[in-house]
């Protein structure tokens, strides 16, 4: 018989095994004896449930028992039946237990009581034994396949954009350097920089913060793309909404404005949070009710107004607001929370790049959905953004989510070269190192547009967790590089 032919847990909970013999494997949860039986809660990761394995010490060694501890990994022949108590609805007597792994009950750190999120984060290697955690990146897995047919379904192609890149698509200038270097001992030029003549791309690179700028070249000759990638930012930030490397989807579109782009980021977000609800009910109940238990937590005017699942119900039925950041200075410089100073940074001037907490009074406060704001001041967005008319501001949109602020930031991107090439040169972006960028709006040019989402924002939204480096198996933070 071949080793794994197991049935998964999740398949003997949606379907009719009864009298049938079978094998399944997977890791002790729990263990409870009294004299005549043992009961077995055995989890295998393809379901957040348990399943149950009644072991008769008349029939298995006391030496197998023994050794089927809270984390140990178990091989298990026996038949279903009927369950005889209450929560399942059938279970599986044991003919035979293989242990495939033994877990010392004196140092494995996963017993079955509450830990701390902080402590969990210590042992990434195993947190996603947890309920939790099996639940988060189950939901995780569903939201990346969802991305994926979303697109292909709409007819766009898939474009792996590189890694380590010359540019810096943002020019924040927080990058992580790629380098064959001797740092100990770097080559010198005759004006005392380091010479990247003699490294291995002979010139500077870094790992990539944005595939925007290569997936407009490929949207410039296969009209609809999108990118699913790692991106990277060496923002020396500790905040639990910042990591230094995470994923990014980022469609790029030809023949798209500023309107279809919106339309666009709208229906996208919609769907993959219906994939979610309809296709991990069960985790998302989980995680539904952990999160309602950590809000019973906290102080009266910090709790949530609607629990996890109300929540991403409400953002796939209702019509999101739109409006420009114009008219939201306006609504925020008039509020209450403005006048009576709660807010951290006041809203005094038009021009002033909006803060998280300005966006979730918005959304969270004043017009109690998601929002998409439009038509930013020039000056605080990014220099490929297309100019609006006004001259004061550009095509920009960025959507807000209750619970996490910005979501989603895109543009129509300036399709004409000479306003393209003169926004570049006021912002000191080196035209010369572009060029490849600047021959699409040399040659055939058109207006196109597009986004860019943060995975682990979306995710973090879903699954109701409260710092992004829960929705990561590993995340890299300032200090943090384990695992």
């Amino acid at each position: 018989m071949a080793f794994n032919k197991r049935v998964k847990i999740k398949e003997l909970l949606e379907n009719d095994y009864i009298d049938r013999d079978v094998v399944i494997m997977g890791w002790v949860r729990t263990k409870r004896s009294n004299k005549n039986v043992s009961f077995i809660a055995l989890n295998d990761g393809s379901s957040i449930k348990n399943y149950q394995i009644v072991a008769d010490p008349n029939i298995l060694s006391e030496e197998i028992l023994k050794k089927t501890t809270t984390g140990a990994c178990l091989k298990v022949f026996g038949k279903i039946v009927p369950s005889q108590g209450a929560g399942q609805q059938n279970e599986l007597v044991a003919a035979k237990i293989d242990i495939l792994g033994e877990a010392d009950p004196e140092k494995y750190p996963l017993q079955p009581k509450k830990h701390s999120l902080e402590f969990l984060r210590e042992i990434a290697h195993l947190r996603v034994r947890t309920n939790t955690f099996g639940a988060v990146f189950r939901v995780r897995h569903a939201l990346a396949f969802a991305v994926h047919k979303y697109f292909n379904d709409k007819g766009f192609f898939y474009i792996h954009t590189p890694i380590i890149t010359a540019s810096d698509a943002e020019g924040a200038g927080e990058t992580f350097k790629v380098t064959t270097l001797d740092l100990k001992n770097p080559p010198i030029s005759e004006d005392g920089k380091i010479d990247f003549k003699s490294d291995f791309f002979e010139k500077e690179t870094n790992l990539t913060v944005s595939g925007q700028l290569e997936g407009e070249l490929a949207a410039m000759g296969l009209g609809d793309i999108y990118t699913f990638g790692p991106t990277f930012r060496a923002e020396n930030s500790n905040t639990a909404r910042h990591l230094a490397e995470f994923w990014m989807i980022e469609p790029e579109m030809a023949f798209y404005d500023a309107e279809d782009n919106q339309d666009l980021a709208e229906d996208f977000l919609k769907y993959v949070i219906s994939y979610a609800l309809e296709n991990c009910k069960d985790d998302i109940a989980f995680l539904d009710n952990r999160a309602a238990e950590e809000d019973s937590t906290k102080k009266a005017d910090q709790r949530s107004e609607m629990g996890l699942l109300e929540r991403l119900q409400f953002v796939v039925e209702n019509k999101f607001q739109r409006l420009t950041y114009t008219e939201a200075i306006d609504v925020l410089k008039n509020s209450n929370y403005n006048k009576k100073q709660k807010f951290q940074y006041l809203i005094e001037d038009w021009g002033v790049d909006l803060q998280s907490e300005h966006e979730r009074y918005l959304v969270e406060k004043h017009f109690k959905k998601p929002v998409i704001l439009t038509d930013y001041p020039k000056e605080i967005k990014a220099f490929y953004m297309r100019q609006n008319d006004d001259g004061k501001t550009v095509a920009a949109m960025d959507i807000l989510f209750p619970g996490i602020g910005e979501i989603v930031g895109g543009s129509q991107r300036e399709e004409r070269l000479d306003l393209l090439s003169k926004r570049m040169e006021e912002m000191n972006i080196p035209t010369e190192e572009m060029w490849w960028y600047l021959d699409t709006r040399r040659f055939g040019s058109t207006p196109h547009a597009g986004f860019g989402l943060g995975f682990e924002r979306l995710v973090l939204f879903v699954t109701g967790m409260g710092n992004i480096r829960d929705v990561i198996a590993f995340p890299r933070t300032p200090g943090h590089a384990e695992f």
